[in-house]
């Protein structure tokens, strides 16, 4: 009985692998594509032949579990399909797909498959204007009883195309398999399209094996992207991609301006000369962007270098950028294209959409208000030693740059300049429209001949600016802020000198052509220079501007419009036993800052006053000017007694001053 039974058993086992063997398998096509229909919500169709062999599963099971074959089904012309608002029916089509699955799994209704292989696949991505993307899987109707788990992916040569509505990209990628070189790079790749208007271009390569549910499994990345005039080279290695868990790569950019980078990783950057940066980049997506780490970069702005390390953090209701940058030679002319005082060539590399007007000093173009309220940052920068043309040594900048909700503030703004320091403090409300700013500004013991290091005739100079501004503006360019700019500037020069050649060296066009009216070509001592102006929208006016020399004492008075870029001065000098002509008649300066006019009233003489005008200038300013000379113990200062002796009282000008102002 025993032997019939087992016999019985046997002849079972024996007809079902028969039967399994033999079994025309493209006849539960239709049940598998249901499945993977129900599971997915997308149309799923194997239309080619649909073999089954079986092999031993990967890794222990556990037990009894070990001993029962797992199936590997080969499908050939394999298409899944996409959501209806797609604009291409098919999502993935591939010729060959080669899966396995696990039998004991689907008694839980769940399909398994730890690899799948792709031989030929054909993908298509998207995402519509309103931030639908094909790439995430909804089942429709009700939900299914069904849950897919894929494991592992397994690709070899196919292509890819990307339509995002939101990043203005149509990218189509061609994949192919590499040649057996000893490295972990299997497939090689190359790009090309549109990204936000720019073209794109690129190649790569990465493995073949890509782990989507293993946490420690590493899947090489090699790639190399231009976008426009930027270029991503990123090398590393990418796990858990289902989720993009971590990145963790050695990130290189370059490009003709930082701005640029902005469409491509949403972090606002300023306008600046070529660049090019390297660092490590560490990281993981999230459903708000994600947390990124770009630790110990190094790289060059223009001629500028630069390092340091940032943090992204993605949170609501904006992502932040914190950390520290260095730099260790900062040349001046690299900050231009922060305020747009770049050169044409210049803006024209970097794609700036204005043309500069020929006849304007001031530059015109605008600055990206829009960005600032998509990010907020607390960033410390510092520059270690700042050049610029002419020697002018700047020693350091240091300042704390915040962005919070549109508005940004770099206070202090310090700068260590000349054996002095200048310290500001800059706020910029970006959410106003135009934009508004504030400054303040105070400068001390700016000493003139730091200043002027190259130029020998400075060095014997003593003389050194004091200074202070406090302007309010609103307009979303350098020109227009200054246009319509409301405050007051003052500064005092004490003991300085003046010469044709040091206004020369120092690139005054203005500063040469009068003092070689008043003086000739010759070195002369200023004892103290003092200007207080007031700026009502957009003009600078003179409410005391006097220079006082061993030869003369010298009062300006009249307007600078920084709306027209419009001079109109006069310049009265009060000789002090010279007989030249020049300094016999009153000076004018009009004309605009790109081309001023200067020359010599001859029908005006000017007035001999002697020190009873200056004092009288001087009188209602004086207490206003008086904190900016600050000499120490012992030391003399000649603006100190000037200044001092107009705020005693309100002194008049000389009898029959008018008279003579007038040639009679």
């Amino acid at each position: 009985m025993l032997t019939w039974s087992g016999g019985g058993l046997l002849a079972i086992l024996v007809i079902a692998v028969v039967v399994l063997l033999n079994f025309d398998w493209n006849s539960i096509k239709p049940w598998i594509s249901t499945r993977v229909s129900e599971s997915t919500g997308r149309h799923f169709d194997i239309r080619g032949d649909l073999s089954l062999t079986w092999h031993a599963p990967q890794g222990a099971q556990g037990g009894w579990r070990d001993w029962i074959p797992w199936p590997r089904l080969n499908a050939k012309d394999v298409i899944f399909g996409n959501p209806d608002w797609a604009t291409e029916p098919t999502m993935a089509q591939a010729r060959q797909v080669t899966f396995s699955v696990s039998p004991l799994a689907l008694l839980r209704h769940d399909i398994v498959i730890p690899s799948l292989a792709l031989d030929e696949p054909r993908l298509f991505l998207q995402r519509a204007k309103d931030g639908r993307n094909n790439w995430t899987f909804q089942s429709s109707g009700k939900a299914s009883a069904w849950r897919l788990d894929l494991q592992r992916l397994i690709l070899s040569k196919g292509s890819l195309h990307l339509v995002d509505v939101i990043k203005r990209a149509d990218i189509r990628a061609q994949i192919d398999t590499l040649g057996g070189d000893g490295s972990d790079y299997r497939i090689g790749w190359k790009v090309a399209g549109t990204f936000n208007g720019e073209p794109v271009s690129g190649n790569g390569r990465a493995g073949s094996v890509l782990s989507l549910r293993e946490q420690k499994a590493k899947y090489p990345i090699d790639a190399t992207v231009h976008i426009g005039k930027t270029t991503i080279d990123a090398e590393g290695t990418l796990t858990e991609p289902t989720k993009l868990g971590v990145l963790d790569l050695r990130l290189k950019l370059s490009g003709v301006s930082m701005a640029q980078l902005y469409p491509i990783i949403h972090v606002v950057l300023p306008e600046t000369p070529p660049f090019s940066t390297e660092g490590h980049l560490q990281g993981a997506l999230n459903d708000l962007g994600g947390d990124w780490r770009y630790e110990k970069f190094s790289g060059k702005v223009g001629s500028s270098d630069l390092s340091g390390s940032l943090y992204f953090k993605a949170r609501k209701p904006r992502p932040l950028l914190e950390g520290t940058v260095e730099s260790s030679y900062l040349n001046f002319k690299d900050l231009a294209p922060l305020v747009g005082a770049d050169s044409e060539k210049s803006k024209e590399q970097r794609n700036a959409k204005v043309d500069q007007p020929k006849d304007k000093a001031l530059p015109v173009e605008t600055f990206k208000t829009d960005r600032l309220a998509s990010i907020d940052a607390d960033v410390q920068f510092t520059g270690r030693k700042i050049v610029r043309e002419k020697q002018l040594p700047i020693d350091h900048l240091v300042t704390r740059i915040q962005l919070q909700d549109g508005e940004l503030t770099l206070a202090p703004l310090k700068f260590g300049i000349a054996g002095g320091n200048l310290v500001s403090n800059l706020k910029i409300l970006g959410k106003s429209k135009p934009m508004k700013a504030e400054l303040k500004l105070t400068a001390r013991h700016l000493k003139l001949k730091q200043m002027f290091p190259t130029v020998k005739e400075m060095q014997a100079s003593l003389g050194e600016i004091n200074g202070e501004a406090a302007l309010s503006a609103t307009g979303n360019s350098v020109a227009a802020l200054l246009g319509s700019s409301d405050g007051e500037i003052r500064a005092v020069i004490n003991q300085g000198t003046v010469s044709k050649l040091l206004l020369e060296e120092m690139g005054l066009n203005i500063g040469t052509i009068i003092a070689t009216k008043l003086f000739g070509d010759k070195q002369v001592q200023i004892n103290c220079a003092v200007n207080d102006f007031k700026v009502e929208n957009g003009t600078m006016q003179t409410r005391a501007f006097v220079i006082d020399t061993q030869d003369a004492t010298i009062y300006v008075n009249g307007q600078i419009n920084l709306a027209k870029e419009q001079l109109a001065l006069e310049i009265r000098p009060d000789s002090k036993g010279m007989r030249l002509i020049s300094l016999r008649s009153p000076l004018y300066v009009k004309g605009s800052f790109k081309h001023p006019d200067v020359g010599v009233d001859k029908g005006v003489l000017a007035a001999k006053a002697g020190g009873a005008i200056a004092l009288g200038v001087l009188a209602p300013v004086a207490s206003a000017l008086i904190p900016l000379i600050n000499v120490g113990p012992g030391e003399k200062s000649e603006c100190g007694s000037l200044l001092a002796q107009a705020g005693e009282k309100p002194v008049a000008a000389a009898p029959n001053a008018g008279e003579q102002a007038s040639g009679r």
